[in-house]
């Protein structure tokens, strides 16, 4: 086996078998580690006794005939904004540096539950307020592709993680495109699940206790190479936790089979007035006409009719009130409570459009993201697109509208650009359908392509 590039449920059967043993698995990831991540850094915190006094337990625990779950002896890092016991938690914000959780978050916990060895913390963009994983803690993470671009953010460490083969999977979270940005920038899966699928506890520093105010549009998923690590891992992490009560008891389907003649798929080049390069573009139609003649029902998206650019700016207004919300001590002027609940009305009229619109078709493929992984740069400096300037701060605009419908959203990679560079799509379905969405992702990465290496790993 190649073990640092076998794939999560690969690494899990592996043991379970005895073919390679826990403390195997984690010492080539951590082989891998010293190897790859002083060019990359995508890997910030390192916690090598502890995980090997877990891989050791794992292995005892094995031979003693114990139960083991899915994820047995299966060495992961973790994105550095999940709180974990024992393990710094920084978010890459200097007033955190030092800060231990008391205990780990619900998502931490279930995948320990289930057997997972947590190595280590991955980096990210400072407070995870940017596309770009840079902060003053651990300096900025490159893209394997090429390190002089972006791995994107606030999940690039994860991303890169990943990719080079530091580890199996990754738990990002995603409130403006966090999870599928840097996936589609490094050529790997990424699922932003349903809004209030997954817990939120815990999935953010919070030394003081202070009450939980984002608790809209944000979510928390994984990133793998393959979707049917992303179906694993979401079964581990979905449902109600006992800590979280914003979230809905739907059940975690099994991943179905899906046949593309069976499907109804929308595609979308772009979004009205949202800037996106050629090749992306290309891309999407070319998919689409490939899933065409394989006998899937394609045709040209009929958008619902929103103001997506609207829709962005009502959705960054939502973040600002929660942030304020946040505040040790309000504003002069607070935002009045009337305010918050005319943003949730016209949020609403979004919703339910997006919902009309997937009662016509299956999934809708789109791009990610307006551009492939771009030379690093200070925050607000305009983006090339096709030679044109663009806003940074359209970045992640394309994958930002399913965070303000709450609709299911994962990156796929589907080849590379003229440069080299990962090229990511985006397909949505309808809310709480995670396994049909992932169904289809799995058929249609026959014809995409998946995951590839980066060259020289």
């Amino acid at each position: 086996m190649d073990l640092v590039f076998s794939s999560t449920r690969e690494l899990a059967a592996a043991i379970r078998d005895r073919k390679i043993s826990a403390v195997e698995a984690l010492d080539a990831h951590l082989a891998e580690i010293d190897k790859q991540n002083e060019a990359v850094n995508a890997v910030v915190t390192l916690d090598r006794e502890g995980a090997r006094a877990r891989a050791k337990k794992a292995d005892e625990a094995q031979a003693r005939g114990d139960a083991v779950g899915p994820l047995h002896g299966v060495p992961f890092t973790l994105k550095d904004t999940h709180e974990t016991a024992g393990i710094k938690t920084t978010v890459g914000f200097p007033a955190f540096a030092d800060y231990v959780a008391r205990k780990d978050s619900p998502v931490v916990l279930r995948l320990k539950a289930a057997g997972g060895v947590l190595v280590g913390k991955t980096n990210v963009a400072t407070m995870l307020g940017d596309w770009q994983s840079n902060n003053p803690l651990f300096g900025r993470t490159s893209n394997p592709w090429d390190l002089s671009r972006a791995a994107g953010g606030s999940s690039g460490g994860a991303a890169a993680a990943l990719s080079t083969g530091m580890t199996p999977f990754e738990i990002g979270t995603d409130m403006q495109d966090s999870i599928r940005l840097p996936a589609a920038f490094c050529g790997v899966y990424g699922l932003k699940p349903t809004e209030h699928r997954v817990s939120l506890a815990g999935a953010f520093p919070d030394p003081t206790g202070a009450p939980r105010s984002v608790r809209l549009m944000s979510c928390i998923g994984p990133l793998a190479r393959n979707v049917e690590d992303l179906a694993l891992i979401l079964g581990i992490i979905a449902g109600p936790d006992g800590s979280d009560t914003d979230l809905a008891p739907v059940p975690v389907e099994d991943m179905p089979e899906v046949d593309l003649k069976t499907l109804r798929i929308a595609f979308a080049p772009a979004f009205p007035g949202f800037p996106v390069a050629g090749e992306i573009r290309a891309a999407v139609e070319s998919l689409a006409e490939q899933l065409k003649s394989a006998g899937a029902a394609v045709e040209e998206a009929r958008l619902p009719t929103l103001d997506l650019h609207d829709d962005l700016t009502q959705g960054g207004a939502l973040i600002g009130m929660m942030l304020e919300a946040a505040q040790p001590k309000p504003p002069e002027e607070p935002t009045p409570v009337s305010r918050w609940f005319e943003a949730l009305t016209r949020r609403d009229q979004s919703i339910l459009a997006w919902d009309r619109f997937f009662e016509g078709c299956d999934v809708l493929l789109c791009p990610v993201a307006m551009t492939t992984a771009f030379p690093h740069c200070e925050p607000g400096t305009p983006i090339k697109v096709d030679d044109r300037e663009q806003s940074y701060w359209m970045l992640p605009a394309y994958g930002a509208v399913f965070n303000y419908s709450g609709h299911p959203a994962l990156s796929m990679p589907c080849g590379q650009d003229r440069d080299g560079l990962p090229i990511g799509l985006q397909l949505v379905g309808r809310r709480w359908s995670e396994a049909r969405l992932l169904g289809v992702a799995r058929a249609i990465a026959l014809l995409s392509g998946g995951f590839r290496r980066p060259r020289g790993y």
